[in-house]
């Protein structure tokens, strides 16, 4: 039996969205090592950054297919909000990516394979799938830019421009991390049906992120001659799994989505926001 859709978000997002249009100028000639000089953890989150501009046109149109059946005027805030933040998001990760595209021909391919894919499943599901998939890929983001605002040694020996934009990048999503999920209640409801459907959503959009990411990560390695480098795989092991543990930290968190009463905000980080202006206007100021 599918649950009645909700006239209102159960959880208010306990801070508004802002919109900010922040320009880094990233060095490119520092695109292959600029995390401490690691090419691996570098083209590690540089193979993230890929999917980033194709990704968030797909949560801003998955999100504006549902804008009219909002009521609530501070979700409509939240909403108009979500969509400027993913857009800048966008924006400085297509002038990030142009830069590793230069160098690694590979990622630019990988690049058109992910638009395609998120076009398709435009085309050829229903709506609700793709907001289904949205909220689970904004989980994923959300989980990984509550990582990196908790363990700044992640970003401490980078560049300080790419630093600024991850950082940057992470405040925001962090701010805005419950928008399409409220977006979903409310549309949806939290009956069975639509925790099935959000449940099946993550499992689904995750197999299918790793899927595609590390064949995408092994190539843009092998485009630098360091499939073989064992000291960069330890590098990167420590960095994901062993002593920072970066992507193993994550994994309880990302088991959180599956309770039947999770909400976004039940991990009340908002306090890594309080020098977000701040931060933003330093940036504006480098620039």
């Amino acid at each position: 039996m599918s649950s009645k859709p909700k006239t209102a978000s159960r959880t208010k997002t306990p801070i508004l969205p802002t919109r900010r249009d922040l320009k880094f100028r990233l060095p490119a000639e520092r695109i292959a090592d600029w995390n401490g000089g690691s090419v691996h953890i570098s083209q590690f989150m540089n193979t993230l950054s890929i999917v980033f501009p194709v990704g968030e046109r797909f949560f801003i149109q998955s999100v504006r297919n549902y804008r009219d059946q909002i009521t609530d005027p501070e979700l409509k805030k939240a909403v108009t909000a979500f969509i400027g933040q993913e857009a800048m998001h966008g924006r400085e990760h297509e002038e990030y990516n142009e830069a590793l595209f230069a160098r690694v021909p590979a990622a630019a391919r990988f690049e058109k394979i992910v638009a395609g894919l998120l076009g398709r499943i435009q085309r050829h599901t229903p709506r609700s799938y793709q907001l289904s998939a949205t909220i689970a890929l904004e989980h994923f983001t959300a989980i990984l830019a509550d990582g990196l605002l908790k363990q700044p040694e992640v970003l401490e020996k980078a560049d300080p421009r790419f630093a600024a934009l991850w950082h940057w990048h992470a405040l925001e999503e962090t701010e805005h991390k419950a928008v399409a999920f409220d977006v979903w209640e409310t549309v949806k409801g939290t009956g069975p049906r639509a925790y099935a459907e959000r449940a099946g959503g993550l499992v689904l959009a995750t197999v299918i992120f790793w899927a595609m990411i590390t064949p995408a990560y092994l190539a843009v390695l092998r485009s630098e001659g360091r499939l073989a480098d064992a000291k960069g795989w330890l590098e990167f092991y420590h960095h994901g799994f062993g002593r920072v543990g970066f992507l193993r930290k994550r994994i309880g968190a990302w088991f959180d989505y599956f309770r039947p009463d999770f909400h976004p905000w039940d991990d009340d980080n908002r306090h890594f926001l309080e020098g977000i202006e701040e931060f933003a206007g330093k940036v504006e100021a480098a620039a």
